[in-house]
């Protein structure tokens, strides 16, 4: 699909095919199957290894809006790297000088409720959770916090945002 619609030249005949490309297939963009894609799940610091936990990323792009979902499940052999998480995105964000917040639950230990984030022209969001049970200013998210991750993490990230084309 493309995001720029064409420029018709005065009288001329639009043909069948130039009307499906540009129309029918623009419209039907709108109806089509989620895609995924394997995210890269890093830190700061070190990065994370998912071992044989499971990454699962989703996203559907219509025109230049991008919903995207991911779905992080830790196993006993999984790392947690050091310093603030990232997961990336399947496109980037377009440089429109706003910062994109979307939805994020990270469950082990206990289940937070947090949010993700992403600012222009970036290709990550990051997840951001409350510091502590008992401090409700957010933080971005790490090995340890707002817990130290365990086998049992699971991490569903949730963002729409404008992409860069």
């Amino acid at each position: 699909m493309t995001t720029t619609p064409r420029t018709w030249a005065s009288g001329e005949t639009p043909t069948g095919a130039t009307f499906n490309t540009e129309i029918r297939d623009q419209f039907n963009s709108i109806f089509d199957p989620w895609l995924t894609y394997t995210p890269l799940w890093t830190a700061a610091g070190s990065n994370p290894n998912i071992g044989s936990g499971s990454i699962v990323g989703r996203y559907l792009k219509v025109g230049r809006t991008c919903d995207v979902t991911v779905l992080i499940t830790a196993a006993a052999n999984t790392t947690f790297g050091t310093g603030t998480h990232s997961v990336s995105l399947p496109a980037a964000a377009a440089s429109a000088g706003v910062v994109y917040l979307g939805l994020a639950r990270l469950s082990g230990g206990s289940t937070w409720i947090g949010q993700t984030l992403t600012t222009a022209g970036q290709t990550t969001m990051t997840p951001i959770f409350p510091v502590s049970a008992t401090n409700a200013a957010a933080g971005n998210m790490s090995n340890t916090q707002p817990e130290t991750l365990n086998a049992s993490a699971v991490l569903r990230l949730q963002l729409r945002y404008q992409t860069a084309t």
